[in-house]
């Protein structure tokens, strides 16, 4: 038998980055993604930018705090959605660089 040192995540992160993979793997959600890769924005900005209702965008923003790829600020009445950390940035520049190989 073969020395086997093959090693795999724990099933906890194993959960969560499919569900990370999940969240990119949406159209709606990358949109939104790629938008607050540019910078914070409103619910109803998003809504224009995309041309969905704001309850879809709401709905898929859910999504997106949950899996702690976006983050909310209050500023007074303003809702301002952002994306959680710069790893966010590093994964869409990544498959920037994937999809533009040669």
């Amino acid at each position: 038998m073969m020395d086997n040192d093959l090693n795999l995540p724990s099933k906890e992160e194993t959960e969560a980055s499919v569900q990370i993979f999940k969240a990119f793997g949406n159209e709606t959600r990358y949109k939104i993604l790629y938008l607050l890769f540019e910078k914070q924005l409103t619910v109803n900005e998003i809504t224009e930018a995309i041309g969905m209702t704001q309850s879809a965008v709401s709905h898929q923003l859910k999504i997106l705090r949950q899996t702690g790829l976006v983050s909310s600020k209050h500023d007074g009445q303003h809702v301002y959605y952002t994306l959680a950390d710069n790893h966010i940035i590093t994964i869409f520049k990544q498959v920037e660089e994937h999809i533009n190989e040669d």
